[in-house]
């Protein structure tokens, strides 16, 4: 299987600034995973959109999949109280 490149939204890097440093690298070890398997056990597609998200501890990682291109695009990375609100 091909592995996919991980790409990140620019709001994403205020999010990481957000993040205490201990949380932060377990986060990036999640999300260096998504390339070899972007829809891994424990993932769930969001329902109304083309999006989906893995935990990792207290925080949500939202990402979407571009099959075709073989990207995954990380769109937002919150705590679980915050992450779903508009």
């Amino acid at each position: 299987m091909a592995a996919y490149s991980i790409l990140f939204k620019e709001s994403v890097r205020r999010d990481v600034n957000a993040i205490p440093v201990k949380d932060l690298q377990r986060i990036m070890e999640r999300i260096g995973a998504l390339a070899e398997d972007p829809r891994p056990v424990g993932s769930e597609k969001l329902s109304g959109q083309e999006r989906y998200r893995i935990r990792q501890g207290n925080y949500r990682i939202i990402y979407s999949i571009q099959d075709f291109e073989l990207t995954v695009w990380v769109v937002k990375i919150a705590h679980r109280r915050e992450v779903y609100r508009v």
